[in-house]
């Protein structure tokens, strides 16, 4: 059986295509689809056999998704031979609100739930939507399955997700923090775990997932209990473009000040702000670290704020859940820069008990992912997420289900 997986972006579709053989899921294909609705977009595909790349007018999510099948059946590159072998589809879906608390095979039902929820994700559950709606056109008899970021966080106490605001809003509009990346703190909380060779039920961690979006969740006994994204993505960490937490006035006076509309502070803080606001150039982490390096001051100021932010909600959530058992460094920061994971951590050996090891921490594959040294009272841990793999699993359970009626 092969699972196909769909990320769908405003401008872009990820894919990857996953095999079932002896209860596992090998991948065996994966790809992008850049730049959909603009002049020139980029299909970029590799498997098992090769790899397929080219120039293209990609109009849509549905010619783009003609395109992942165009590269899917190529005689000589391609993984299947006909559309029928695709047994489940599974989807990314940003935000299900407080609806949908599993996987779940889409209908119009869940499609209205996504339809409802992209007010409050206006810039990922239209796209999701896209994609689902495309794909089921032209996969129509596979199974499709919506797996949803927000509901790990389904566990959440109303101690942890509501808001200090008249209570009438959430009554009304379901205003109360939701929580992101979940399919990612699910997936490396597990396995943390399975790492350290204890049982799920038993531990207290703390994963950071820290990429061009960044979050911040105490899982605990296997449930997440706190998360430091909100009603949106813009809440919590300091992240490429988003500006995490602040003082809601100063939306207020920037409007004021800068005679901007509510439109435009909206966009300022979710696509100005962050990194790329604070150092002013750019949002690539990477170019921070080496002005950093070179002794840069605004970028060495981006990087010890950045930094400071994740160190506050690691004691906050050590706090809330009794102390901590492991660490997760996991997305594109977490996993890739030494020196941010070094800053984090810095001074929380005497009274947390996280000693890092430099030299695990240079080279955490080599060491098997933990980058603690031996007599660290919390284990540190540095894990790549693999949030396709999960949604495949997913996808996968509920193939099986629906067949075994």
């Amino acid at each position: 059986m092969k699972i196909l997986v769909l990320n769908c972006g405003s401008s872009s579709i990820k894919f990857k295509v996953y095999m079932e053989a002896k209860g596992e899921l090998e991948e065996i294909a994966s790809g992008i689809v850049e730049r959909i609705g603009e002049e020139i977009s980029y299909i970029k595909y590799k498997s098992i056999k090769g790899e397929i790349r080219y120039d293209e007018v990609v109009k849509n999510h549905d010619e783009g998704l003609k395109h992942i099948i165009r590269a899917l059946t190529d005689k000589e590159r391609g993984v299947i031979e006909n559309l029928e072998e695709i047994v489940g589809v599974g989807h990314r879906v940003v935000h299900g609100g407080d609806k949908v608390r599993e996987p779940t095979i889409i209908d119009e039902n869940v499609e209205r739930i996504i339809e409802e929820f992209s007010r409050m994700a206006p810039l990922h559950n239209p796209a999701n939507l896209l994609g689902i709606r495309s794909a089921k056109k032209l996969f129509p008899k596979s199974v499709h399955v919506a797996v949803f970021d927000t509901a790990f966080h389904s566990t959440l106490p109303p101690e942890a997700y509501l808001y200090a605001i008249p209570y009438k809003y959430y009554k009304k509009y379901k205003i109360r923090r939701y929580g992101f990346h979940g399919i990612s703190h699910m997936y490396v909380s597990k396995k943390a775990a399975e790492i350290l060779g204890k049982p799920y039920e038993e531990l207290r961690i703390i994963t950071c997932h820290l990429g061009n979006g960044a979050s911040a969740t105490a899982v605990y006994k296997g449930r997440s209990i706190e998360t430091s994204m909100g009603l949106t993505p813009l809440e919590g960490l300091v992240m490429g473009t988003r500006c995490g937490d602040i003082d809601p006035s100063i939306m207020y006076f920037l409007a004021k000040w800068e005679n901007m509309t509510i439109d435009e502070v909206y966009d300022l803080l979710n696509k100005k702000s962050g990194v790329y606001g604070l150092s002013e150039m750019g949002n690539d982490m990477r170019i921070i670290l080496e002005k950093a390096s070179k002794g840069d001051e605004r970028a060495m100021l981006t990087l010890k704020v950045y930094a400071h932010r994740v160190k506050k909600y690691i004691g906050a959530y050590m706090a809330i859940m009794g102390g901590v058992d492991a660490i997760v460094f996991t997305a594109g920061v977490g996993e890739g820069s030494a020196t941010i994971r070094e800053m984090i951590l810095e001074n929380m050996e005497e009274f947390f008990g996280i000693k890092l090891d430099k030299e695990r921490n240079r080279n955490p594959e080599k060491y098997g992912w933990i980058i603690s040294s031996d007599d660290s009272r919390v284990k540190v841990l540095v894990i790549p997420t693999n949030e396709e793999l999960v949604i495949a699993q997913e996808t996968l359970k509920k193939v099986l289900l629906s067949k075994s009626k």
